[in-house]
């Protein structure tokens, strides 16, 4: 049985007539979610959180992040998240179904950025002091219309937020060379396509072929395309992907580690382990002994 909360966005709603988009402040969303932050939890949301003051370490699918001004962080539907934060922490944060944002932007998808597009895409962007101030006055604006009943609301809040996650991909794009050209950035719709199908094939199917015939390209090109764009072999992607997903379930399921195997699709227990400790440095025991002490 699964022991983690899954939090969806209504928890924090308080009464509100919208129940598809949330905005607060960090500090007065832990004081009103404490009892469901207090340990480590997943969302069916999209989430954006920006911290201006305050230090601490941020968690996200087993990736800890130092949290200091100026730390904005993206996640996806699904991941865990768990935090440790200092007790003068401040900042903003917006939660939003997939249908809020994608109704009203027909040809623009969440996924089409590539921190909610990609599990091997960093979650984190550092700003420095001019692009914070940015983006506190774009959360703040996002604040303003978030509490008011004016015609169009839901539009300009939309616009802000398309402000913010473009401006972040193109931060990430000046840090990451790799997604500058136009070359690059083809190669990414393509990779968004092979994660999507690995997303909904990574239990039963490990081979590349399958994956490049879906994408009706060679192995070789896949590889050339992964390559680019996350710097790694098409089978490391594969690989990655399931051993986040057992890392998940050893932490949050309660079944044999032998049952978690099969349920990944490792017929052969000791194959599943040597994969595991080749990938992660541990092998399922010891993740689990660091991660639960």
């Amino acid at each position: 049985m699964d022991s983690i909360s899954v939090l969806n966005i209504d928890l924090f709603q308080k009464g509100k007539n919208t129940s598809d988009f949330y905005f607060s402040r960090v500090q007065n969303h832990l004081i009103v979610g404490h009892r469901h932050l207090e340990k480590a939890h997943r969302h069916d949301f999209y989430a954006t959180i920006l911290f201006t003051k305050g230090s601490g370490v941020h968690e996200i699918d087993f990736q800890k992040y130092d949290v200091s001004a100026g730390s904005l962080f993206f996640m996806s539907p699904g991941q865990i998240h768990s935090w440790e934060l200092s007790s003068d922490i401040e900042g903003y944060l917006f939660f939003c179904l997939q249908d809020f944002y994608e109704m009203h932007y027909v040809n623009q998808k969440l996924r089409n950025f590539p921190f909610f597009g990609s599990v091997n895409f960093p979650r984190k962007l550092q700003l420095n002091s001019e692009e914070l101030y940015e983006n506190i006055n774009l959360f703040l604006a996002v604040e303003k219309e978030y509490h008011t009943q004016n015609i169009m609301k839901n539009g300009l809040m939309l616009s802000l937020m398309s402000q913010i996650f473009i401006n972040s991909t193109r931060r990430f794009s000046r840090d990451f060379d790799n997604l500058a050209s136009s070359a690059s950035l083809s190669y990414f719709k393509h990779y968004q396509e092979f994660e999507t199908l690995v997303e909904e094939n990574f239990t039963k199917e490990k081979s590349i072929v399958f994956y490049s015939d879906l994408l009706k390209i060679s192995s070789k090109h896949l590889n050339r395309i992964t390559q680019t764009v996350v710097q790694k072999t098409a089978t490391d992607v594969v690989t990655e992907r399931v051993i986040l997903e057992a890392k998940r379930m050893l932490m949050y399921l309660d079944e044999s580690l032998v049952e978690i195997a099969f349920r990944l699709g490792y017929e052969e227990y000791s194959y599943f382990v040597r994969v595991f400790r080749k990938t992660s440095g541990l092998t399922p025991t010891q993740f689990i002994k660091k991660y639960k002490s």
